[in-house]
């Protein structure tokens, strides 16, 4: 289906913004203007416009803006062509026809979506009919008010196999196979899916019943508690959360969405004025369902039981949002307490204690950690590194880079003061003094570290960063994303980057300076020439030409590779090829320039200094130096 730029406009022009606004959003007049209180976030004094001559809103305290179609989506949750749909259906315009194909699977579309709404209302009528009185007792001793009954379209399916078939008769067999009411069996006859079953409704966007859940009233042995239609070309249930049609303009409101378990979670929540819920259908939260979340809201909450099923549950659905994470789109995540599912909770403590935890809901970061660390028991160190590599493999799965290395950086500073806690400062004596002993640099990765700072390398700098790491080991994991790319692009500095990371998670960093002297850690070439290996420098100084450093460190080794890349590709394409290789060769050489004059400049000064002081360590006074 084509929509031309031309078509579309006329139909921006054809419907009045204000008027569609309406609807679900009080406005006043403002001149040749209107405005409201924002309907995009919570604010008391009105900083939301709408235009009708220019054909657009703004909002100018969240920055909200869009014409009519982008209203339809944003705040109504409509899909674009959805959208499209509706507003030419008010504006008595024909949308363009699409090709042969399409057309007849959108005629079957809304042919199914006639047998969805019939055997809706045949489900509702039972519910309040003479055979429908055990389904609403069900409903009372759920404290389900009438209202809430009827707004959620409770219905009831009989215990019939062909009940529902004799009722939708005026309907084809086919159609009530495809709209998954009825299954069809090789060398039987088709029969109903739903039978004896509490039965409610589940809508799209636009709040058109496309399927059906249906709870069995009572638990039987081997019956499933929960039954819900298959796919259908109406319904995907990878594709649909339950209640959004409704749940979607009040998080607009609330600044909210929640996102239980089930659908009978979500009816509850509801019937204690909690509105703002949805749930998936029978599956675990998809990728496409996160999406349609973060659509309403940066950061929906993810509520499930207390259970260990419930648990696994918002296990799975970390793991699925963690690829897709972005700047200001995330997630929270609430625990409830161990047994309980939400509607255990109001009917227990009442809806203020689901309210508490709500509010309180933990960031995704601290929940994985959480679920983790928690997973089981850490009694050995194969223990603890078992959760290390847990950590670093959900870190992995993340793709947006910044966000990968704050994880991952948080994530390590978390297990190394889990798995390292700091020890107990002991005190030894030499005459009248004491001071806290001092750690010691043993083993293998030591000796790897000594070597390649005593000159084992013919590289100054990569000298006095590793030195100024091991001088600072708080910094490792503050640089570990950079010192990771750095063993990728120089196989020689691979187990030097290993020891670092060895020696950090164990070395204790609480006092002035981890490693000393003492313990025959040799000084790196140029000592003085950096701020961060001097004694006296502030650690705030320290961090950052140590920060610096680290940078350029990295960024020799990867222009070199990608140098090495664009010469590779010069048969292919020289042009191309020779463009970039001298874009490189210029960066390089840039490089090589701060190389050289990084650090003298602070040595230097710090020389001067000294030289500014007389030999009992005063200062020189102007007139002295003059």
């Amino acid at each position: 289906m084509a929509l031309s730029p031309q078509w579309l406009d006329e139909l921006r022009a054809r419907v009045t913004l204000s008027s569609v606004i309406m609807r679900t959003t009080k406005l006043q007049r403002a001149g040749r203007e209107w405005k409201a209180c924002c309907p995009f976030h919570n604010e008391k004094t009105p900083s939301f416009t709408v235009s009708d001559e220019k054909g657009f809103y703004h909002c100018f305290g969240c920055g909200a803006h869009g014409d009519v179609i982008r209203w339809m989506t944003d705040q109504r949750g409509f899909g674009f062509m959805d959208a499209v749909k509706e507003l030419a259906a008010e504006a008595g315009m024909e949308v363009p026809r699409p090709d042969p194909r399409e057309a007849e699977r959108a005629e079957r579309r809304a042919s199914l979506h006639d047998v969805s709404s019939a055997a809706q209302e045949w489900f509702e009528a039972n519910l309040h009919g003479d055979g429908g009185e055990r389904a609403r007792e069900n409903l009372r001793s759920r404290g389900f008010t009438r209202g809430t009954v009827a707004r959620f379209g409770f219905g009831y399916a009989p215990e019939s196999k062909v009940a529902l078939k004799g009722a939708l008769s005026r309907f084809e067999e086919p159609m009530l196979i495809e709209s998954g009411l009825q299954i069809s069996v090789e060398d039987k006859a088709p029969y109903d899916r739903f039978r004896d079953r509490l039965m409610l409704p589940i809508h799209d966007a636009r709040g058109r019943v496309i399927a059906f859940g249906g709870r069995i009233l009572e638990n039987r042995k081997g019956v499933a508690k929960y039954l819900n239609s298959p796919d259908t070309p109406l319904f995907d249930k990878g594709r649909t959360l339950y209640n959004l049609h409704r749940a979607g303009p009040v998080s607009r409101q609330s600044g909210r969405m929640v996102v239980v378990e089930g659908y009978m979670d979500v009816i509850a929540l509801a019937n204690a004025k909690i509105e703002d819920a949805v749930a998936p259908l029978g599956t675990a939260l998809t990728e496409r369902q996160l999406e349609l979340l973060w659509r309403m809201v940066e950061v929906p909450i993810l509520c499930f039981d207390g259970d260990a099923a419930g648990q696994r549950a918002a296990m799975r659905a970390i793991s699925r949002a963690l690829p897709m994470l972005q700047p200001s789109r995330s997630l929270a995540i609430v625990r409830l307490p161990a047994g309980l599912d939400p509607d255990d909770l109001i009917n227990q403590q009442g809806a203020t204690a689901m309210e508490k935890l709500l509010d309180e809901a933990t960031p995704l970061l601290e929940a994985l950690w959480q679920f983790e660390r928690d997973a089981q028991p850490l009694r050995t160190p194969e223990d603890k590194a078992g959760l290390k590599a847990r950590l670093l493999e959900h870190v992995d799965a993340i793709q947006h880079p910044d966000i990968r290395a704050l994880y991952k950086r948080e994530l390590l500073e978390r297990f190394s003061a889990f798995a390292f806690p700091p020890r107990e400062q002991r005190e030894w004596k030499r005459g009248a003094a004491s001071k806290p002993a001092i750690p010691s640099l043993a083993g293998d990765a030591a000796s790897r570290l000594r070597k390649f700072i005593s000159g084992g390398s013919r590289d100054a700098l990569g000298q006095a960063v590793v030195a100024g790491l091991v001088r600072h080991p708080d910094q490792v994991s503050a640089h570990a994303e950079a010192l990771g790319r750095l063993a990728r692009l120089d196989q020689k500095m691979t187990p030097v980057v290993e020891s670092l990371f060895e020696l950090a998670e164990s070395l204790d960093s609480q006092g002035g300076n981890a490693i000393s002297g003492e313990q025959g850690l040799p000084a790196p070439p140029d000592k003085n020439r950096y701020a961060f290996l001097r004694d006296g420098t502030s650690p705030v100084d320290a961090r950052a030409e140590l920060a610096e450093a680290v940078s350029l460190l990295v960024e020799k080794p990867a222009l070199e590779s990608a140098m090495k890349a664009a010469t590779a590709r010069f048969d292919e394409d020289p042009e191309g090829s020779f463009a970039e290789q001298a874009q490189l060769r210029e960066r390089l050489a840039t490089l090589n320039d701060r190389l050289k004059s990084f650090g003298r400049r602070k040595a230097a000064n710090t020389a001067e200094q000294e030289l500014i002081q007389d030999p009992a360590g005063e200062p020189v006074t102007d007139a002295e130096t003059e």
